[in-house]
């Protein structure tokens, strides 16, 4: 298949278009390559890319509407894989337009781009934050997630709904995936692992939030990635049980699908810690800090939706997975 993967440049963007490109597929890659963090990561994952023979990249802003009408109207792609993003629940905090911008009216382009060119599947990323201030765990797609508590989580929750008004009125088969804090090599330095295993190998103590008692549902990108995958395979329908007097969050007449994708295991993040000191060989220095504006204390998801429809099964311990991420941060960073 020919495919669009945006954010290309990006974490789990790269690894997608890794995994489509060795199975065959045709890929674009489409980033804008922008400063959110070190610049430099995203070359070095574009230029892993571009070794292979069936990939090219396009350097666009997703909310350039005449730029991205030409790139859908010119390639013609069958299915699109919409990853591109501003990330971040802090610092949507501190740059709130960059999420309107990216979010929302990049999703819009996207959204429209398929219709144009009547692609086959959109499969898109929403994000486990959008469960906000819902308690109730696991969480489940078929909870109402009406109460986000960051801007970011309310651009995905608008995405969501934007993609099933399109999936309403032009039958554009759509597929949202609300991922469970992703981590592996090639991460995103904003990310805990990343900046705890930077601070304790230069020496430095690592901010600890809520003071150590969160629990996250940590998902390895391998992972991640052969559920996106999978996914795109498998192209969105309507559920025909689907009933307006008690209406399925999850689903729709129309064809649409949300799933949860994480590793169904939530983790004590002061286990996580632990994990990462043995396999740095060194003890971390924890500042603990009171829980930060936007974040909530737990997350676990409940992938049962994804498991019976695509076949779903993480593999990755935490213990294989940080193991993997400190062996490619030490060549990386030549700090062998």
């Amino acid at each position: 298949m020919k495919v669009l993967v945006t954010g290309a440049a990006g974490f789990i963007g790269f690894h997608t278009a890794k995994r489509l490109l060795a199975r065959g597929d045709e890929v674009v890659g489409l980033d804008n390559l922008n400063e959110y963090y070190d610049v430099r990561l995203k070359h070095k994952r574009l230029e892993l890319l571009r070794h292979e023979p069936h990939f090219r990249f396009v350097k666009l802003d997703l909310q350039d509407r005449e730029g991205m009408a030409r790139l859908f109207r010119e390639e013609g792609f069958e299915r699109v894989v919409h990853l591109g993003a501003q990330a971040g629940v802090r610092y949507s905090m501190e740059a709130p337009f960059a999420y309107a911008d990216s979010n929302l009216l990049g999703m819009m382009c996207v959204l429209e781009g398929c219709r144009q060119a009547a692609v086959q599947h959109l499969v898109y990323a929403s994000t486990s934050s959008v469960y906000g201030a819902n308690t109730k765990m696991p969480f489940s797609v078929h909870h109402n997630v009406d109460h986000p508590l960051s801007l970011y989580a309310a651009t995905k929750k608008a995405n969501e709904l934007m993609a099933h008004s399109y999936a309403s009125l032009y039958g554009l088969p759509v597929t949202g995936l609300r991922f469970f804090t992703v981590y592996g090599p090639c991460g995103r330095p904003d990310m805990a692992l990343f900046k705890f295993t930077e601070n304790i190998l230069a020496g430095k103590p690592i901010d600890v939030y809520n003071y150590g008692h969160h629990r996250r549902d940590f998902t390895y990108i391998d992972d991640i990635v052969a559920g996106i995958v999978g996914t795109l395979d498998r192209v969105a329908a309507p559920n025909p049980d689907w009933n307006g007097d008690d209406p399925d969050p999850a689903t729709s007449k129309a064809p649409y699908r949300i799933y949860n994708i994480g590793n169904q295991q939530p983790i004590d993040l002061m286990r996580y810690i632990e994990v990462l000191e043995h396999c740095l060989g060194r003890k971390a220095e924890k500042n603990l800090l009171p829980m930060q504006a936007g974040d909530v204390p737990d997350t676990w998801a409940d992938v049962e939706d994804l498991v019976a429809d695509v076949g779903y099964r993480p593999e990755t311990s935490i213990e294989e997975g940080i193991r993997n991420f400190v062996d490619w941060y030490l060549l990386h960073y030549n700090r062998r």
